[in-house]
C-alpha cells in the first residue's frame, strides 16, 4: 500500500509543477499578447483531467477499504492515511480552487462565459469591400483624347432651308446658314486620404483596395456629373446642363391614363425620329427603369412589349435602355447620343502618393490622390430630348 501511495503523490505533484509551469506561461501571454495560446490552454485543460482523474481514484480506493470490512483498513488504512495526510490535503485544497474536468487551470471567480478570450479567432482572408455601384454611362458616350485644357468647336446655329421648286429662269430662294464658336473647359475631378506608411508597407492587399476604392470614387463622381454637372467650373458641362438638351415639352394631360411613363418615352422617340435623329439610346435611373419593369409585366398592355433584345439588352420600343445612377430619380433622357455629345479624355485616373503632405513625414503617413481630368461636350442639343419622367 505504501508503494502505491508514494507513487499517487509523486504523480499528484509532478501534475502540480506542470501546472504551474504553465499557468506562469498563460499569465506571461496575457500580459504580452492579451490572450493564452491555444497550445497552452490546451496543456492546462489536459493536466486538470488527469489531476482529477488522480483525486477519483484515491475516492474509490478509500471507498473500497471501508467496503471490505477489514477493520485496521477501515479505520486507519492506507486510504485514510492518504486522505488525511497534508499532502492530500494541500492537492485537494488546490483542486477546490480550480476548474473541474475541461478546465484550463485558472482560478475560479465569477461565471464563465462562452465569450473565451483564449478561443483564437476565425481569421477570414481578404476584405470585405464597400458597394461599387456599376457605372455604365461614360461606356456607352463616344469618347475622343484631347492634349488641351479646353475644347473649341463650331456648333451650326441656324439653318434656314429655302429650298423650294423653281421655274426654268426664275430666281432661286436663297438658304441662310450660321455658326456659333463654343468652348468647354477640361474640368478635373479629385480626392485623397491618409493612410500610415506601416499599413501601406505591412498590408499589401489593403493598400491595393484603397488604390481600388480611390479609382472608384472619382469615376463614381464622373457618373453623376456627366448627366447633371451644371458647367461652371471647374464642373463638367453634363447633358441635362442648360442649353445641352431639347426639353421634351409634354404635360400629364398628354400621356392618358395607364402606362403614363412609357407612353412619354413613346412620344419623344416619335418627336426625335421627325427631327431626323433617330435615338440610339435611352438613359434611366435604376429605380425608374424597375417602375417601368414592372408595369411591362403586371399589365396587359406592358406584356406586349419585349424588354430584352436577342442579344440580352434591355430595350423599349427598340431602343436600348442605360440604366445610370449618374441619372436622378424621375428624369430621364432620350437621344442619338452617338451624335450628340462626346467625352473628351485629357488624363485617365492618376493615383499619386506623397509623404510631404503637411506633417506627413513627422507622423509617418502617406497621402494618397486620386484624379482625372475630362470634358463633355455636347455638340447637338436638339438630338436630345430629356426632362421629368412624370410631368405635372
Amino acid at each position: 500500500m505504501s508503494d502505491q501511495l508514494e507513487k499517487l503523490i509523486k504523480s499528484m505533484e509532478g501534475i502540480e509543477a506542470k501546472i504551474n509551469d504553465f499557468d506562469a506561461k498563460a499569465s506571461e501571454e496575457i500580459k504580452n499578447i492579451g490572450k493564452v495560446s491555444y497550445d497552452t490552454a490546451e496543456a492546462l485543460k489536459n493536466f486538470g483531467i488527469k489531476q482529477q482523474e488522480l483525486a477519483d481514484e484515491v475516492m474509490q480506493l478509500k471507498q473500497r477499504g471501508v467496503v471490505t470490512g477489514d477493520t485496521e483498513a477501515a479505520s486507519e488504512g492506507w486510504g485514510d492515511q492518504f486522505v488525511k495526510s497534508e499532502e492530500y490535503q494541500a492537492k485537494l485544497h488546490l483542486l477546490k480552487g480550480r476548474r473541474q474536468v475541461g478546465s484550463v487551470g485558472f482560478e475560479v471567480k465569477n461565471t464563465l462565459t462562452g465569450s473565451d478570450t483564449n478561443v483564437a479567432p476565425d481569421r477570414k482572408p481578404g476584405i470585405v469591400p464597400g458597394s461599387f455601384a456599376p457605372l455604365t454611362l461614360e461606356s456607352f458616350l463616344p469618347s475622343l483624347p484631347t492634349t488641351s485644357n479646353a475644347i473649341e468647336f463650331t456648333k451650326e446655329n441656324v439653318f434656314t432651308n429655302s429650298a423650294a421648286e423653281a421655274a426654268e429662269g426664275a430666281e432661286k430662294g436663297e438658304s441662310a446658314l450660321t455658326w456659333t464658336l463654343e468652348s468647354m473647359h477640361v474640368s478635373t475631378v479629385a480626392h485623397w486620404i491618409k493612410i500610415s506608411r506601416q499599413l501601406a508597407a505591412d498590408n499589401v492587399a489593403l493598400a491595393a483596395y484603397v488604390d481600388t476604392r480611390m479609382r472608384y470614387g472619382v469615376n463614381r463622381k464622373i457618373e453623376t456629373q456627366l448627366v447633371s454637372g451644371n458647367g461652371t467650373a471647374p464642373n463638367i458641362s453634363g447633358i441635362l446642363d442648360t442649353g445641352n438638351f431639347t426639353a421634351h415639352g409634354y404635360a400629364d394631360a398628354a400621356l392618358g391614363s395607364t402606362l403614363k411613363k412609357l407612353v412619354l418615352i413613346r412620344k419623344v422617340i416619335g418627336d426625335l425620329e421627325a427631327a431626323g435623329d433617330y435615338p440610339d439610346g435611352i438613359i434611366l435611373n435604376p429605380a425608374d427603369w424597375a417602375t417601368i419593369d414592372i408595369d411591362l409585366f403586371t399589365t396587359a398592355a406592358g406584356q406586349s412589349l419585349r424588354t430584352v433584345n436577342e442579344a440580352g439588352q434591355r430595350v423599349l420600343f427598340g431602343v436600348p435602355v442605360i440604366t445610370s445612377v449618374g441619372m436622378t430619380a424621375d428624369n430621364f433622357a432620350v437621344g442619338n447620343f452617338s451624335m450628340a455629345c462626346t467625352v473628351h479624355n485629357r488624363e485617365g485616373v492618376i493615383v499619386e502618393m506623397s509623404d510631404s503632405d503637411d506633417d506627413n513625414f513627422t507622423k509617418n503617413l502617406i497621402t494618397i490622390r486620386a484624379e482625372r481630368r475630362l470634358a463633355l461636350v455636347t455638340e447637338r442639343p436638339a438630338a436630345i430630348r430629356a426632362g421629368d419622367l412624370t410631368p405635372a
